[in-house]
């Protein structure tokens, strides 16, 4: 392509026009060398959720017409991550916008509409947000611009691209840390990594894009100083620093999960959930506290979690695709995994685990239990030392424990197996068969009661003491 050819492709469509449809361009084939992983970077999960879907939910919001992941040649597992949306196959890593002219095809006919935009983010920015992006949407179509790009203040610009701008604010160019003169390296405003640019300029300019430059690479920056010279006009959106932080070690790693938590915690205070010692307790990025939930000390939500008004959590429990029902109360030391559902008003105890489980309205499991594929009926009381024998090694069964049961303490369950509505198991049972409804289930061995054994056990025992005693005294073996 000429260079009078691309002045005019930068020139023609408007920049005025508004966008009219929106592609994605997500960058994921980094192989993240820091991270000292054999997991590909953008699956290392933030808050239970892996950095390449808080990515693609953020895009999603802006409701794209097409979403390209870019992908290295070995990370197929991204790809299905990535899905339902297309991926594109980076086959060498030859920069940024080398990475972007790899989802050129995956991105159709889009990639040459004049009334197209195309956004370019990247997938180890777990912390951008729906609303930044929509703000760079916002600074594109004000300034009338081509291209837009999101940048940050730095307290520290360090290796940060440098975003030189003129006058109104546009931006003239972008400058790598690792090319930038003494006064480009003294600006703060620093680029985030992520471009919003009309889909037929920013394809035109790409294929201009050299790799005169310290690292040999192709920048997706150097399209910025290209649309300009093609008449275009190039805008930039301020984000906060901590939102556009990319991850590359398990520092940054570890930085982002802070980052995400304290944002976590402040969503849930702010819908009405009292949390006790907020610093201390860590949700997953879908977990749902309704108001008036109370979640105490040192609590941690895994993935799928929904806990509804009034409930309690109490300190050190443990929830992972659980279901809390109003009013209910669990724990402290509880453990909840997936397939746990604690009815209105149950109550799940210190150090009883849940797994595939159902304690119904008012049921309760107070203390030092294993309730595993159960149903627990209304009312019902589980007694202490209580399990749900489940598992055979091969195959899994259900034990059904109906409404108003009584299951005495240190009772072992075998399923598959049935204890009727309002029937008792006595304390100390093994129970192997069904109990009827409001029977008494007694499975044990009878106890023998022989008097003044214990006496003489122990005077047997103090003599055969007392003799190895003896003998070593003597030092005899």
């Amino acid at each position: 392509m000429t260079d009078s050819t691309l002045a005019t492709a930068g020139q023609t469509a408007g920049p005025d026009t508004p966008a009219q449809a929106l592609g994605v361009v997500v960058l994921a084939a980094g192989m993240g060398t820091r991270m000292r992983s054999n997991r590909p970077k953008v699956l290392h999960p933030v808050a239970g959720r892996p950095m390449l879907r808080h990515v693609l939910d953020a895009v999603e919001v802006l409701g794209p017409q097409r979403c390209v992941v870019v992908i290295g040649p070995d990370q197929q597992v991204v790809g299905e991550l990535a899905a339902p949306y297309a991926t594109a196959v980076q086959r060498q890593r030859l920069g940024t916008g080398h990475a972007v002219l790899s989802a050129r095809d995956a991105l159709g006919s889009l990639a040459a509409d004049p009334k197209a935009d195309v956004l370019v983010v990247c997938g180890d920015t777990p912390l951008l947000t729906a609303a930044t992006l929509q703000r760079l949407q916002t600074a594109k179509a004000d300034a009338r611009a081509g291209m837009a790009v999101l940048g940050f203040r730095a307290a520290d610009p360090g290796g940060y691209g440098r975003l030189v701008t003129g006058d109104g604010g546009l931006l003239q160019r972008i400058v790598e840390a690792k090319d930038a003169g003494p006064d480009e390296l003294a600006i703060e405003l620093c680029n985030a990594g992520v471009m919003l640019a009309r889909a037929d300029l920013l394809f035109d300019c790409l294929a201009r894009v050299g790799n005169a430059n310290a690292k040999g690479e192709y920048y997706l920056t150097d399209t910025v100083a290209l649309a300009r010279d093609a008449g275009a006009r190039c805008a930039v959106a301020l984000a906060d620093e901590e939102e556009t932080h990319g991850v590359n070690s398990r520092a940054e790693l570890a930085a982002a999960e802070a980052a995400m938590q304290r944002r976590l915690r402040q969503r849930a205070l702010d819908g009405g959930a009292t949390l006790v010692a907020p610093e201390t307790v860590f949700l997953s990025a879908d977990t749902e506290l309704a108001p008036d939930v109370t979640v105490e000390p040192h609590v941690v939500f895994g993935p799928e979690v929904r806990v509804a008004q009034d409930a309690v959590i109490r300190s050190f429990t443990h929830l992972t695709g659980a279901r809390i029902g109003p009013g209910a109360e669990v724990g402290p030391y509880a453990r909840l995994r997936p397939g746990a559902q604690v009815g209105e008003r149950a109550k799940v105890g210190n150090f009883v685990e849940i797994k595939n489980a159902e304690l119904q309205r008012g049921a309760k499991a107070n203390h030092l239990s294993y309730l595993g594929d159960t149903t627990v009926g209304e009312g019902a009381n589980v007694g202490a030392g209580t399990i749900t024998c489940n598992y055979d090694g091969f195959l899994k069964y259900r034990t059904e424990i109906g409404a108003g049961a009584f299951i005495g303490s240190n009772t072992a369950l075998v399923a598959p197996v049935t204890v009727g509505a309002g029937a008792i198991v006595a304390a100390g049972s093994v129970v192997t068969v069904d109990v009827p409804a409001d029977a008494l289930g007694v499975a044990r061995a009878q106890q023998k009661t022989v008097e003044g054994a214990g006496a003489r056990f122990r005077r047997a025992r103090q003599a055969a003491k007392d003799a190895a005693k003896a003998d070593k005294s003597s030092g005899k073996q």
